[in-house]
């Protein structure tokens, strides 16, 4: 995969080039973080009770998956076959800023997930009390 330069020039400058990959918990696309923003990420995550059942998961799965991979000077990524399979990457993807870090999808699977989040009825009761906050 070849990082666009737009983010690529923010991953070398935040971590000389060094990202983490790892899985989304929902098990839908891989996120890749600059190594100095996973850092805390990890901590936090490694912070969780061991014996919560839910913490062990989300360690196992979101740490367990994290992959060093550096970042070359073309910009290119070198994704392991496993990270590939787990997002189903095949061909085309979408790679999608989120603040610090990126979402790397399959495209069709992307394009699917989108067009089903749009269509989605918002249910209040299911709502953070945080969004309420937002405004546009």
């Amino acid at each position: 995969m070849v990082l666009p330069t737009r983010y690529r020039e923010r991953f070398i400058e935040r971590s000389g080039g060094q990202l983490i990959v790892t899985v989304d918990r929902a098990g839908e696309c891989l996120v890749l973080y600059p190594l100095t923003d996973w850092e805390p990420v990890e901590r936090q995550i490694m912070a969780l009770p061991a014996m919560d059942h839910q913490a062990r998961l989300l360690q196992r799965l979101i740490v367990g998956h994290a992959t060093d991979v550096p970042l070359d000077g073309h910009g290119r990524v070198l994704l392991t076959q496993e990270l590939r399979e787990f997002a189903g990457l095949q061909r085309q993807a979408m790679l999608l800023g989120q603040g610090n870090r990126c979402e790397l999808w399959d495209e069709a699977r992307w394009f699917e997930r989108r067009d089903s989040w749009i269509k989605e009825k918002p249910d209040p009761a299911g709502r953070s009390a945080q969004l309420d906050l937002l405004s546009f």
